[in-house]
């Protein structure tokens, strides 16, 4: 059995890892444009216990990656200035490239043969396969070349984002919001690294506009961020790697597989940043897809079809929910003319998986602070009445 994978991402890389541990005859070989130690962005971040999925079936991999991980029991919310911590919200972040770097030595060591700098222009160069997997990005070539069997969509979100780094090292997962003379930003930042930290920003259309960011270049996008975030960087610099603006692709497909190909990952499906389960998700269809591939033996054909089967239902769930979260940031200077905590509670229910009386188990000093304001505002109506 001959089979292809199409981009060295995370999806790629456990794909092909699962697939070769599973069934060591198999010739599996990964294709990627970019060389090794080349990525866009800087750390990924996880929700908490993320990564105990991997525990239950591949431990060494799990043991391989958790010790390079930064993580932390609750986050903040900084609205203007106020700020509001969440207990219990806690997250786990890794260096983007330190992950591949975890994942392609998991591969090699299990016998696959990687390419990297060697871009695939048509599916035909493949030659002779019995599967071609889609793991190569919002951009996929797999997926444009089965665009109607897929039943391919591809839509944007109106806010524009940009992913820096900094050397300003946050002790938790922050959403911090701010105001410029031009309108309202928000930043969403962590320590994945000791020294280093994840800085994504997002502003609306009319903002991004307003602030000339059309007509600026990358060093001049970055130097006006610096200042509407100069409290929070405390004289640290933004860094860039690829750092241009950009509107947040919504990539879905109607159908997972068309003839020999099967797609995962961002090629299949994206998840909006603000809820940290993208890398989480692109590494359970991998998962999923090796299972079936497994149990199919040489069935291919009912692999492929066993795999959505089993998956689309889970992962149309938690894709709900990243909608819903995303937008939620497409209006957030609505949102924050909320009071600090009202702002927070509309904040952490925003994705609709999480309700009140769950935050009373999983974040109840913040429930109860929420619920003292809330108190506290009726008895001032009711005075005033």
């Amino acid at each position: 059995m001959r089979i292809a994978v199409i981009g060295a991402g995370p999806a790629g890389l456990y794909l092909s890892y699962l697939l070769k541990r599973g069934r060591p005859s198999v010739d599996v070989r990964v294709f990627e444009q970019n060389p090794a130690d080349a990525t866009f962005g800087f750390g990924v971040v996880f929700s908490d216990r993320a990564l105990e999925f991997l525990g239950e079936d591949d431990a060494e991999t799990y043991d391989a990656i958790a010790p390079a991980m930064e993580s932390w029991s609750d986050m903040t919310l900084d609205l203007e200035g106020q700020v509001v911590r969440i207990d219990g919200i806690g997250f786990s972040a890794v260096g983007r490239l330190r992950l591949l770097h975890l994942l392609q030595e998991r591969a090699r060591a299990a016998g696959v043969v990687v390419e990297f700098e060697r871009p695939i222009g048509s599916l035909d160069e493949l030659g002779q396969v019995d599967l071609i997997v889609g793991a190569d990005g919002v951009n996929s070539l797999v997926r444009r070349s089965h665009e109607t069997e897929f039943g391919a969509t591809v839509g944007f979100l109106t806010n524009r984002f940009v992913w820096y780094g900094t050397t300003k090292r946050f002790e938790m997962l922050t959403q911090t919001f701010r105001r410029s003379a031009h309108g309202v930003f928000n930043a969403h930042h962590y320590r994945y690294a000791p020294g280093m930290s994840t800085f994504i920003v997002e502003t609306g259309a009319e903002t991004w506009r307003r602030a000339g960011f059309e007509s600026m270049d990358e060093e001049a996008s970055r130097a006006y961020l610096e200042g509407v975030f100069a409290d929070v960087l405390d004289g640290h610099r933004l860094v860039s790697n690829k750092s241009i603006w950009r509107n947040f692709p919504k990539v879905r497909n109607a159908r997972w597989s068309a003839g020999k190909a099967v797609l995962i990952g961002d090629a299949l499906h994206t998840a909006h940043f603000s809820i940290g389960s993208g890398t989480r998700l692109a590494m359970e269809d991998a998962i999923a897809l090796a299972r079936a591939i497994e149990s199919h033996a040489d069935d291919l054909t009912g692999a492929v079809r066993a795999y959505e089967a089993v998956r689309r239902p889970i992962l149309d769930k938690l894709t709900a929910a990243a909608d819903a979260s995303g937008e939620w940031y497409e209006r957030f200077p609505e949102h924050m003319k909320l009071e600090p905590l009202g702002f927070a509670m509309s904040y952490i229910t925003r994705s609709g998986r999480v309700d009140l009386e769950r935050l009373r188990t999983v974040s109840p000093s913040f429930v109860s602070a929420y619920e003292r304001s809330a108190s506290g505002r009726e008895n001032e109506n009711d005075g005033k009445g």
